[in-house]
């Protein structure tokens, strides 16, 4: 099992999988669901409201295999040695469903502008060692929201999504703990019947929550990652948005290339490339 203080707390936090975080001083603060966590890196530490930050940090994961998996892959091994403390976190699933909705056509800065517009209006507020902050929305508070209250929030278009998401849930449509139990393919068919939940939204959903390590999310990022890299050994991929079945298609052939851990390889890949092209993060 992972020893949690060979995390890179930074690199973690600024890889595109969570957006409800800010630095200040030597400490990360952030959000996840109604917990409020503080992590420190030199001296390593990790606290939070709830007194567990070992479900979050995914202290479980057996990590010596999971990166002598991935590493037999020159290009991932590569990108695992720029980012060594890189690490998948797992998120409130709500939280990460939510937030991915709010992710369609959006900058990741706008992402956490408009989960915090959320928070501030919908949470509950929280002092934590000397820092307040507003927990996420609980489920049932999201669904009855009045679309004019959510489009205060600035969501725009996604304040629909948004709702009926979390209607969904609030009804026993999306069940969180069913879909981490059942198998990949299952999860995604469950969560694309969702208003604004297409191929990449679900995979995100799934790989930083459900614990659906063999998701791959696919974006123009990815998309430019696998044109440069893998070519070669990807009949599927092409520059052009992906139907349906495209990437479908894709992410049978990406598994079937990087294994189980494929979800671990995306996240340093989509980090080295973000990197290499100077993105701006969290």
């Amino acid at each position: 099992m992972q020893k949690i203080d060979t995390i890179n707390i930074e690199t973690t936090i600024n890889s595109g999988q969570v957006f409800l975080w800010n630095k200040i001083g030597d400490r990360w603060i952030g959000v996840d669901g109604q917990d409020l966590l503080i992590l420190e890196q030199s001296p390593f530490s990790a606290r939070s409201l709830s007194g567990n930050t070992d479900n979050f940090l995914r202290k479980d994961d057996n990590l010596k295999k999971i990166l002598s998996e991935i590493s037999r892959d020159k290009i991932v091994g590569n990108a695992v040695k720029q980012s060594p403390g890189l690490r998948l976190v797992r998120q409130d699933p709500f939280q990460c469903y939510i937030s991915f909705i709010c992710s369609s056509n959006s900058s990741i800065q706008n992402i956490k502008s408009m989960l915090e517009n959320l928070c501030v209006k919908f949470g509950t507020r929280q002092e934590f060692e000397g820092h307040v902050s507003h927990t996420f929305p609980k489920v049932e508070t999201l669904a009855n929201a009045s679309m004019k209250d959510l489009m205060e929030c600035r969501l725009g278009f996604r304040a629909k999504y948004v709702k009926e998401a979390a209607r969904a849930v609030n009804l026993g449509k999306i069940d969180f703990a069913w879909l981490q139990k059942t198998d990949y393919r299952t999860a995604l068919e469950s969560l694309k019947k969702i208003l604004g939940i297409g191929n990449k939204v679900a995979d995100c959903i799934a790989l930083f929550s459900l614990d659906k390590m063999e998701a791959f999310p696919i974006d123009r990022w990815t998309q430019r990652i696998l044109l440069k890299y893998y070519k070669k050994f990807f009949n599927s991929v092409t520059e052009k948005p992906m139907t349906e079945k495209k990437y479908e298609k894709l992410h049978e052939e990406i598994v079937e290339y990087f294994g189980p851990y494929a979800g671990y390889s995306q996240q340093f890949l989509f980090k080295m490339e973000r990197d290499l092209n100077k993105k701006n993060w969290l």
